[in-house]
């Protein structure tokens, strides 16, 4: 009798779970529109599931950004580094394209023989959703995780990049080759295009964009952002504007790069108004999405337009020249409604003919930030009249993402919780464990783990897990001056042969249109060529195709990160967080970031330091005799320490040397997304003041 009560009961639940997991999928379908949806996407969206991850978080993420009560924000950016292909993957039941797995990978180093013979493929690897460049798209990309961890109602606005940003080939003798990316949006797991089509009225076309969706799902996956991506390959648009959304950073022709800004900031604005969200904050990462701006505008009265900018946010990454968007006036007037002209000449001009899209934010965003402290002493030295409303704060990392499971583990046996937002008895507990020894040789132990996997992947040049291995991976532009290590080969081997043998490895694209970068490149493999003799003490080897998924590989398995820009143009740089959340001491000039930890016992500190106050000078003077002195220098004291830590196998668990790591691990618990998200949530999202 009780049995069948409890079977009954059972039987009353489980009809009462698919009866509410029905419910959510006829909603879904009420909120989110999925274009050809029987054809394409109902093997994967189902009932209880979208792509493997829970529907019903999905429909209560969309309930909150159209609830009128609910303060939401919307968060523009050119691009976005997302992780997809090992952080909160999604599921597909239907065949991935080829096109979207990783590919090939070719290998230049200082021996050539086996760059011949070997190249290396990750197996089964998809590629991360290829909408982003480098670290700004990776930067939004943690902000959304982080903001999907806090619960904040937020949506992000951005471009599907049909060609992605480029392929790069390494040529001996021609240096950077890029080649056209290509992959498939249809199959992409987690990836929905929308009925949703937007027009925007221009002057010289009506310009037609589909909407596209990618749910970011918080760590515990109750909650998620969703990631609204325009599209231009419409039958709709003229030929040439259907390839508006091919490549980003398109930067050869004036037309596509402000059709471009349009789009990501016109665009979004029309996007967010289709699907009925109700937005109370825009935060504009980066100049690129001023045009979000200049699209309110036009729909307000004059008397309205006093108080626009109380409703957004800019922040600027970059001191560098060629970071604030620049176009003439004329150029613009060709495309823009004049409403939108008029508006942009009254707020945003420079020397009479020139839009500068960061003076237009400045003159009108109530809330303005750098991404770091000496980045803002910097921006309000290049913008003193606008010096009282810049603020700074400094960018973080995505610890569930980057941080290595190996690491992590040892940190959780310890009592040192890292989750979402990294404890705030985190820097105490390490502290105190500094004298554990156990600890000591367990944080050893796991970096050594973390080691054995960048060996095995690269196991056909010889990489061994008992050798220094230092790293420079980033962008490659000029300020952050990829070549300096290679400024005196000669002392670089004479260190090798002298403390102990070095691995190096190189990774990074530049620009493609960046001609004075390429031959920093070309220099750098002719340089990496000629140091073939000396690969029996020095292994170098240089990366193709940089990416997320080679980021979390070298930021966790490598024993010193490098990090040398020319100060104090590097506005924040994030690569160096990622690794000292892994325990990685660094090798950097004081800028960006750096300055804040630079105190902290964190690595080795050199060359060139800007002074509070002085003007930045010039980013072409790159300082490469004096600063590239100062570098071997702080590398032999490293290459020393690390060989007196690690004596052919016998550890000193009391060297300085793990000091530095637990150093390093004690600044992650700042330098991080959670607690970027709530400085923006507190201060500039929904500040009080």
């Amino acid at each position: 009798m009780v049995a069948n009560h409890v079977d009954n009961l059972y039987n009353l639940l489980s009809f009462v779970k698919k009866s509410n997991m029905e419910d959510y999928l006829k909603e879904f379908h009420t909120l989110v529109k999925v274009h050809r949806f029987a054809e394409g996407y109902a093997q994967d969206i189902t009932s209880g599931s979208f792509f493997g991850f829970p529907l019903q978080t999905v429909v209560e993420t969309e309930r909150k950004l159209l609830a009128k009560e609910t303060p939401s924000v919307a968060y523009f950016s050119m691009e976005y580094g997302l992780a997809t292909s090992f952080y909160n993957s999604f599921h597909s039941d239907k065949p991935v394209s080829e096109s979207n797995n990783l590919p090939k990978q070719n290998i230049f180093s200082n021996m050539r023989i086996r760059d011949y013979y070997f190249g290396f493929q990750i197996d089964s690897k998809i590629i991360d959703l290829p909408i982003y460049s480098g670290g700004l798209g990776v930067l939004a990309g943690d902000t959304l995780k982080s903001s999907a961890d806090l619960k904040v109602s937020l949506t992000g606005i951005g471009i599907l990049w049909r060609k992605g940003y480029f392929k790069q080939n390494f040529w001996f003798k021609d240096g950077q080759v890029p080649e056209e990316l290509n992959w498939d949006p249809y199959t992409y797991p987690g990836l929905v295009p929308l009925d949703t089509i937007i027009k925007l009225r221009l002057k010289d076309q009506d310009l037609h964009l589909r909407l596209w969706k990618y749910y970011i799902y918080s760590s515990d996956k109750g909650h998620a952002v969703p990631l609204i991506l325009l599209d231009s390959n419409l039958e709709e648009n003229k030929q040439e504007s259907r390839r508006l959304t091919d490549q980003l950073y398109r930067s050869d022709n004036a037309y596509i790069k402000i059709m471009q800004r349009l789009i990501l900031g016109a665009g979004g604005v029309k996007a967010l108004e289709a699907l009925g969200y109700s937005i109370d904050r825009y935060h504009l990462n980066e100049g690129h999405a001023a045009m979000a701006l200049v699209e309110k505008a036009g729909e307000l009265g004059k008397d309205e337009l006093k108080s626009i900018g109380n409703n957004f946010i800019y922040t600027c990454h970059t001191p560098v020249a060629a970071g604030h968007d620049r176009f003439p006036i004329k150029e613009l007037g060709k495309i823009l409604p004049d409403k939108n002209l008029e508006f942009i000449r009254d707020n945003g001009l420079e020397n009479g003919d020139t839009a500068n899209f960061t003076v237009l934010l400045m003159n009108l965003c109530k809330h303005v930030n750098a991404v770091a402290k000496k980045h803002g002493e910097v921006t309000r030295l290049q913008f003193p009249q606008y010096a009282g409303k810049i603020q700074s704060i400094t960018n973080g990392v995505h610890i569930p993402t980057w941080i290595s499971k190996d690491i992590d583990s040892v940190l959780q046996k310890y009592g040192v919780k890292t989750g979402v937002c990294f404890e705030d008895e985190g820097p105490k507990k390490l502290e105190a464990l500094r004298a554990n020894e156990q600890f000591r040789l367990d944080l050893w132990n796991a970096h050594q783990a973390n080691k054995r996997q960048l060996k095995s992947i690269f196991e056909n040049w010889g990489i061994k897990e008992d050798v220094f291995t230092l790293c420079w991976a980033r962008r490659i532009a000029g300020y952050k001056r990829p070549s300096l290590i290679f400024k005196d080969p000669h002392r670089l081997v004479e260190i090798a042969k002298k403390t102990g043998p070095i691995q190096l490895f190189i990774a990074g694209k530049a620009h493609p249109n960046d001609s004075l970068v390429g031959t920093f490149i070309n220099e750098i493999m002719n340089t990496i060529d000629a140091l073939g003799s000396q690969s029996s003490v020095l292994r170098i080897v240089m990366l193709e195709n940089y990416d997320i998924f080679f980021g979390k590989l070298l930021t966790n398995s490598v024993d010193v990160w490098l990090n040398n820009p020319l100060p104090p143009f590097e506005a924040s740089g994030t690569s160096g967080m990622k690794a000292i959340l892994n325990g990685v001491p660094q090798l950097s000039t004081l800028d960006g970031w750096v300055v804040e930890a630079a105190d902290a016992g964190i690595g080795e500190i050199f060359g060139y330091r800007h002074k509070s106050g002085e003007p930045i000078g010039n980013e072409l003077d790159l300082r490469l005799e004096s600063d590239s002195a100062e570098l071997y220098n702080s590398l032999e004291k490293l290459v020393k320490l690390y060989y007196e830590t690690d004596e052919k196998g016998k550890i000193n668990i009391n060297s300085k040397w793990i000091d530095l790591m637990i150093n390093c691990l004690i600044q992650g618990h700042y330098f991080n997304t959670c607690r970027m998200v709530r400085e923006y949530h507190d201060r500039m999202w929904f500040d009080k003041g």
